[in-house]
């Protein structure tokens, strides 16, 4: 599952944080800062992948999309806008990329990008396996499959000169955690979370060096949440206890540590990369302990 927070404090700030940085590097002879957003993910960025699959987890029915522009819900697990649609937003973008299985994932609108995320997916191929998801490498496919797509409507040379300047965002690894390893008596048993989460960015190493490979220059990175204050973690994991997991937070703090230094060796590597890690953990975190800072009241 991925990150969801009804803050917009805190979705505001990541929006200003990802869109300032697109500003100083690709401003564009256009009214989007980028030609198209491509998305590749979990529940944290669904747009309404997963209306079109055979699985438990879709946000097709109220209350999900009660305060979106329609009213309705759109299959993506929020009431509102999610951070892509708000980033989207800020980059001068009058529409959002559709979800790639649906309908109006076709022509023209092709040229703004496409949504490949599908809830309860990872990293881990085998989590959303598990959770009768779309795979991050079938996300990867559905790309591929795209850009001929794209190239049959814009014309190959435009088509590669969207790739290249378009806004690639990555949101992933909740559910490796908190629906796959935690949940999976046999994966914990052989594997440490060190040794998971090592798995884990090994995964997002070869999928970012894919992704170089296919024309991507811009690529957002959204860290994990505290793990440990998640609803979920706490209903399977609490013990009934308020407050946080600890154990679960020191986790995913470990794992966010590790993205960060492979994210600087990738710019290294890779000429031309910019990789942005967002570090979602902190305001998170600082929300769900410190509400009445933020106006709110205090979390259950």
């Amino acid at each position: 599952m991925g990150i969801h927070n009804n803050k917009p404090a805190l979705v505001l700030l990541l929006v200003v944080v990802l869109g300032s940085a697109i500003r100083l590097n690709s401003a564009q002879d256009s009214t989007t800062l980028v030609p198209a957003i491509i998305t590749f993910g979990d529940s944290a960025s669904d747009v309404g992948n997963n209306d079109y699959i055979i699985t438990l987890f879709k946000a097709n029915y109220p209350p999900y999309g009660r305060d979106f522009v329609t009213h309705q819900p759109t299959g993506r697990f929020c009431n509102g806008k999610l951070v892509t649609d708000m980033t989207a937003d800020a980059l001068g973008f009058t529409t959002y990329p559709a979800a790639y299985l649906s309908p109006e994932a076709s022509g023209k609108n092709l040229l703004i990008g496409t949504n490949f995320a599908s809830a309860a997916a990872g990293y881990d191929d085998k989590t959303a396996i598990l959770n009768h998801a779309i795979p991050l490498s079938k996300q990867m496919q559905y790309y591929k499959e795209y850009k001929t797509k794209l190239a049959k409507v814009a014309g190959s040379q435009k088509a590669e000169s969207i790739i290249k300047d378009a806004l690639y965002i990555l949101s992933a690894g909740t559910a490796d955690f908190l629906q796959n390893y935690y949940f999976n008596p046999y994966l914990n048993k052989i594997s440490t979370p060190h040794q998971y989460s090592s798995y884990l960015i090994r995964i997002f190493t070869r999928f970012v060096k894919d992704l170089y490979g296919q024309g991507a220059r811009r690529i957002g990175v959204t860290s994990l949440p505290p793990l440990g204050c998640l609803p979920a973690a706490k209903t399977m994991f609490g013990f009934h206890k308020s407050g946080c997991i600890s154990k679960i937070n020191r986790d995913a703090k470990q794992f966010n540590k590790k993205m960060n230094s492979t994210a600087i060796q990738l710019r290294k590597q890779l000429p031309g990369l910019k990789i942005a890690i967002f570090d979602v953990f902190q305001p998170m975190y600082d929300l769900v302990n410190s509400p009445s800072d933020h106006g709110n009241f205090p979390f259950n």
